[in-house]
């Protein structure tokens, strides 16, 4: 099963992802809170994946991010919000979210990212896509990133190819048509090696260095 907390300050917005997400038979909520006592909670309850509100008082949703990452063993985490401005995108990803959802996504495609995530892919909305590419690229940013493609392996920029393309590491493995635990070791080798980036940042790389997606065929 996968272990999804839902960190929201409205209670019905709570409830009603409860219940969606608890309608697949491998997610269960296991805890649901606003921001104020998420971290501890999410660290004992064991959780997989958060779903964390932007804005909500007392504690906001960047806040509870950087909490989360400071953790261990921490949960990935998704950005769940009405809002889409840059400003939000751009904190929640350069803070260590995998993904930035909003809550007007069907229940179908909700669960379906939940399980994203939780096999390491990374979920964007629409929105949030066109803008992070946008403003990444717009930006000409190069720590050094874009110079270490060149030092891949043939194998790890298949893997990073795919990673541009949102792949999970079990659709990753599927077309490369390598073990699941492979993958995993060649997506930590990629991050490593391009300086610690997470999924999404390693996605605009990918982008930048205009990697296509990888062949089946390299054995």
């Amino acid at each position: 099963m996968i272990r999804v907390a839902v960190v929201d300050d409205e209670p019905l917005v709570r409830t009603g992802l409860r219940v969606i997400l608890n309608s697949a038979d491998d997610l269960t909520v296991v805890v649901d809170c606003t921001g104020a006592g998420a971290v501890e909670l999410v660290r004992t309850r064991r959780v997989d994946v958060v779903l964390l509100d932007v804005r909500m008082p007392v504690v906001d949703g960047p806040s509870v991010l950087r909490e989360l990452k400071r953790l261990p063993d921490p949960p990935v985490v998704a950005m769940l919000t009405t809002f889409d401005s840059d400003d939000y995108v751009d904190t929640a990803l350069r803070s260590g979210a995998a993904g930035y959802l909003m809550k007007n996504s069907t229940p179908e495609h909700l669960i379906q990212a939940v399980r994203t995530l939780a096999d390491g892919g990374q979920v964007l909305a629409p929105e949030a896509a066109k803008r992070v590419i946008a403003g990444y690229l717009a930006a000409g940013r190069d720590d050094g990133a874009a110079r270490r493609v060149r030092a891949l392996s043939e194998r790890e920029r298949q893997v990073l190819g795919l990673l541009g393309t949102g792949l999970s590491n079990r659709g990753i493995a599927e077309r490369l048509h390598l073990a699941h635990g492979t993958v995993k070791d060649h997506v930590s080798s990629v991050l490593a090696k391009l300086g610690g980036l997470n999924r999404v940042q390693a996605a605009v790389v990918a982008d930048r260095a205009n990697l296509p997606a990888a062949r089946s065929d390299l054995r």
